[in-house]
């Protein structure tokens, strides 16, 4: 018996299993029914209301945006337009201004603060000092003197009758000044009151300063540095108008020195006659 049903299945297993097929395909096309039964017409009318809310939703945001993003250009753009007005504004009041001070600065220009006319002052103080200095009546003699313009002794001596050896040069040659010995940096004195007429340098004496005394008197100062005057200026005896320098080469040998000359009416004379005694 159970080979009979065996044998019955295996005939009928292809129809047995059409027929169960069939049976669940009826029992989903019910469920799908009685779901559809199950609701109320107006879900749909729910459902598309809804939609429909959100949709006007949606729309209104979108105006609204849109509506923003034109405030935003239109701020942007009057943002922009204002700076040119005010560019336009600055550039008229800047005119104006420049009107209004061209005539200050005008006045400004042709007015004398206190400070030029101070500073004005002294040049016509050196001026009138320069007057006066030139103005200024020199004299000079024998019976003056002069005074020694370095304390140093007499290395080399006046002499225009015959010659006198000079060690440097090596030879034998006139001598119209007198030579005195001293220090790289000692004070150099005036030897007589006068004015400075001429300060110049040269290869022999260096830098030189020649001085009116007066009455046809010269005196001439050589082997200077440092002189703290111009020519022009009145100098009073004893008074520094310099420093003894290095020597220059035609003294090499005899070594720092003060190069001293007095000349009357263009002449050499020599200074040692005219030294006060002391």
């Amino acid at each position: 018996m159970r080979r009979d049903m065996r044998d019955f299945f295996r005939k009928k297993q292809y129809t047995i299993a059409a027929a169960c097929v069939a049976a669940a395909l009826l029992g989903a096309a019910g469920i799908y029914a009685f779901s559809g039964k199950g609701s109320t017409p107006e879900e749909p009318k729910e459902q598309t209301a809804q939609i429909e809310t959100e949709e006007k939703k949606i729309e209104t945001a979108k105006n609204t945006e849109k509506d923003t993003e034109e405030k935003k250009e239109t701020k942007s753009a009057s943002a922009v337009i204002k700076p040119a007005r005010n560019n336009q504004q600055e550039k008229f009041d800047w005119e104006e201004e420049e009107k209004e001070e061209l005539p200050q600065i005008a006045q400004a220009d042709t007015e004398v603060t206190p400070e030029e006319e101070s500073a004005e002052e002294p040049e016509e103080t050196v001026e009138t000092t320069a007057n006066v200095n030139s103005a200024r009546e020199l004299h000079f003699s024998a019976d003056t003197g002069l005074s020694w313009p370095v304390s140093g002794a007499v290395i080399l001596n006046y002499s225009m009758d015959k010659t006198v050896y000079f060690s440097t040069l090596d030879q034998y040659k006139y001598n119209p000044a007198i030579i005195i010995a001293g220090n790289v940096n000692e004070k150099v004195q005036a030897a007589a009151s006068g004015t400075i007429t001429d300060i110049s340098t040269n290869e022999v004496t260096g830098c030189t300063v020649t001085m009116d005394l007066g009455d046809g008197y010269q005196a001439v100062y050589g082997q200077l540095k440092e002189v703290p005057y111009k020519a022009g200026a009145y100098v009073e005896a004893g008074n520094t108008i310099g420093f003894v320098n290095e020597p220059t080469k035609y003294y090499s040998l005899e070594g720092s020195n003060l190069y001293f000359e007095l000349l009357k009416d263009g002449t050499p004379v020599d200074p040692v006659e005219y030294f006060s005694a002391e």
